[in-house]
């Protein structure tokens, strides 16, 4: 009971959380001037056009009723509006792009996790060896690294030179190669700091000098003892992380012409899409409300004396 009572209080702050996240990009997205222009081209469209136009679209109205017909459709029925653009609903556009998104999103999650675990233990179990030396560097240069600029380098030589992997494409396993390590290096950069950090300080702690003393070996010591009391940070960062790797993965999907919602948010932003706009921003919140749910739930499993409430 206590879970789901930590659950249901979870989704009532998040129901709230979005709601003002609504509101402010409801308001903020109109504040950037009207599309009504950008729809009817270029030239000199008529004021007949436009007058006709902005009121095909509900722009005439006030914004408080703008807001209400919005919010209405949206809590009763769970409708997101129509794109101004394209004449679809924005739930349809959404959905038919969020599974791309998610896949990149997640196959970067775990080569970053790949690539950081094995590096940041063996820098934290030889620390201030040449091990820990190059761990350091590859951390240092992981994070530096623009990640248009790291897809960009892949494409040259992995595409271009070697003809190894695809530039672009989606659909199957070698299209998802390059852009997934352009995202994983960069997250890898980050983990594997703070898994050396987090391992090193669980490693001065008097139980893993006593473990020590009872003769287990270092690997030992690491893996049973240290390893899993510093997966509580770890997890947390990794939960968090998430919210810079949808930020960060509009980048790479328009590098590698990913068709996910970061190059829909992207049209949609130059069009003054609002209602697109506005459903792509709310259905990110809403992920990453679960994601930070699905991490605070994770730190039971991961240390069963922890309790959520």
């Amino acid at each position: 009971m206590g879970i789901l009572r930590y659950v249901v209080k979870r989704i009532g702050v998040a129901v709230l959380a979005l709601l003002v996240i609504t509101t402010v990009v409801f308001v903020t997205i109109r504040l950037t001037g009207s599309p009504v222009a950008a729809m009817l081209g270029s030239g000199n469209p008529s004021k007949q056009a436009v007058i006709a136009l902005t009121k095909q679209l509900g722009l005439n109205k006030p914004l408080w009723v703008q807001y209400w017909v919005f919010m209405k459709g949206l809590v009763l029925h769970g409708n997101l509006g129509t794109s101004f653009a394209t004449g679809q609903p924005v739930s349809y556009l959404i959905l038919t792009r969020m599974p791309a998104t998610i896949i990149l999103a997640m196959a970067g999650s775990v080569v970053g996790i790949v690539l950081a675990l094995p590096i940041g233990l063996l820098s934290a179990m030889k620390r201030n060896s040449w091990i820990d030396f190059l761990g350091r560097v590859f951390a240092l240069v992981g994070i530096s690294f623009p990640n248009f600029w790291l897809g960009m380098m892949l494409i040259l030589v992995f595409s271009v030179t070697l003809h190894w992997f695809p530039s672009s494409g989606y659909g199957n396993v070698s299209s998802l190669v390059l852009p997934a390590v352009t995202l994983g290096l960069i997250l890898a950069g980050i983990n594997a700091r703070l898994i050396r950090s987090s391992v090193l300080e669980i490693l001065g702690r008097d139980y893993v000098r006593t473990a020590r003393a009872k003769g287990l070996s270092n690997w030992s010591v690491v893996m049973k003892h240290a390893l899993r009391n510093a997966l509580v940070p770890i997890v947390t960062y990794v939960g968090q992380q998430f919210a810079t790797l949808l930020g960060g993965i509009v980048f790479v999907e328009v590098v590698f012409a990913w068709p996910g919602i970061g190059t829909l948010s992207l049209t949609a932003v130059e069009t003054r899409d609002f209602p697109l706009v506005q459903g792509i921003v709310l259905a990110f919140a809403a992920l990453l409300v679960v994601v930070n749910l699905l991490t605070d739930l994770s730190y039971v499993l991961i240390d069963p004396q922890i309790r959520l409430e």
